[in-house]
């Protein structure tokens, strides 16, 4: 959006904030109706991994296409195209419903839309275009806001909604939220909001497609120092987190309803951490203290989680758990950021997106093999044994030099 004033900018922000909680909030919708869904149409615990996995799968191949799409095509055209392709699986979910066509093979049809699901990060290329490099860290902050209230506010929707009408009005009804998120996006979202034109290697011609222009930003100084560190810090909380359902039931002896309770409490903690503590943080501390902070953390919880034998002990550790998520993801997308040229923001976005699908695509297999060889305390073990390894690797080589030279 060049030379737009700041106050359109600030406008465009927060009309981003409120598009990214729509298309998360029916995600969690979603995401609440499923297993109900696929238990209704036959489907097993195994084919159920099967469908999960595939979505990881999908959305890890489909990030950094749509970052590269995002950079070349602009905030309007990504955040059109994440809602039609959100508005495209609730179309085969409710479509899955109807018992007259297939079910099964909808089911996972509805998956293939996801690829190019990804209302994040198009939101992050936003808001990293439209502010400073000293406000990113507290703007990309409130995004986790934006999460916490539609983890809530879409597991309560998709709960109760299915519980009073039955599994299909939650799906019409997120169907229909995206479509007009698509109405929003195409009228009211400027076509770029970068300050300058984007120059691709190859020329305006250079295919979404080119992998080489994609890959070739992690070899950028300062940037794959600070992406590994994102992916090896973050993998023991994710393997956690990922088996945690199984572990809610086994290890902590919870019911459905006391599981809910708990994610409901991590959200409203991802909330206060992401919404308000980060912001702060980042004003007073340098980006890479933040980071030290987030890992010193983690091998504290880790440590924690060793000894940890009730959920009352979990709630203790979950705040400290949540700080060094929330501030790991942060801190390390606003530095990875500043690495790259404004014309690959949304490209080196989309690479950090698929971090977590990554977790979610090996997470099922390699966390169930850890749980049922070793027991809960394994998961503590290894988040103190990476996160201690790397604390000590970036005392002695700090990441951000680099970056700082770079920018």
């Amino acid at each position: 959006m060049p030379g737009a004033p700041a106050a359109q900018g600030r406008w465009v922000i927060r009309l981003t904030y409120v598009l990214t909680t729509l298309e998360l909030t029916t995600l969690f919708m979603q995401f609440s109706v499923l297993p109900y869904l696929s238990r209704t149409l036959g489907l097993d615990s195994v084919s159920f991994g099967y469908l999960q996995t595939t979505l990881g799968l999908l959305q890890l191949l489909g990030g950094p296409l749509f970052g590269r799409f995002a950079d070349q095509r602009g905030a309007r055209a990504a955040l059109s195209l994440s809602f039609l392709a959100a508005s495209a699986i609730y179309l085969l979910l409710a479509a899955a419903c109807i018992p007259a066509l297939p079910g099964v093979p909808l089911l996972f049809a509805s998956r293939l839309p996801s690829a190019f699901m990804h209302a994040l990060p198009a939101a992050q290329m936003v808001v990293t275009d439209l502010t400073a490099p000293a406000e990113r860290p507290a703007a990309l902050g409130r995004l986790g806001l934006c999460f916490g209230v539609s983890l809530i506010l879409g597991s309560l929707l998709g709960g109760t909604l299915s519980t009073a009408f039955g599994v299909l009005c939650p799906l019409v009804l997120a169907l229909v939220a995206n479509l007009l998120g698509v109405v929003v996006s195409l009228t009211c979202i400027p076509s770029t909001t970068k300050k300058a034109p984007a120059a691709p290697p190859g020329g305006a011609t250079a295919s979404v497609f080119d992998l080489k222009a994609i890959t070739r930003l992690l070899l950028l100084p300062g940037v794959l120092p600070v992406f590994l560190v994102k992916v090896v810090s973050g993998l023991p909380s994710g393997l956690f987190l990922v088996m945690f359902s199984i572990i809610s039931m086994d290890f902590f002896q919870l019911e459905a309803a006391q599981s809910g309770y708990l994610m409901s409490f991590f959200g409203v903690l991802q909330m206060v951490v992401q919404g308000l503590v980060i912001g702060r943080l980042s004003r007073r501390f340098s980006e890479e203290a933040l980071l030290r902070a987030s890992l010193l953390v983690f091998t504290v919880v880790g440590l924690g989680m060793v000894l940890m034998s009730s959920v009352f002990h979990f709630c203790l550790l979950m705040p400290g758990l949540v700080f060094g998520m929330c501030t790991l993801h942060v801190v390390t997308d606003s530095m990875l950021t500043k690495s790259v040229p404004a014309a690959d923001t949304g490209t080196m976005l989309g690479l950090s997106a698929s971090v977590q699908p990554l977790t979610r695509t090996v997470g099922p297999t390699l966390g169930g093999l850890l749980y049922r060889r070793f027991g809960v305390p394994v998961f503590g073990h290894v988040q103190f044994a990476v996160n201690i390894l790397m604390l000590l690797i970036l005392w002695r080589t700090p990441v951000s030099q680099e970056s700082r030279k770079a920018h």
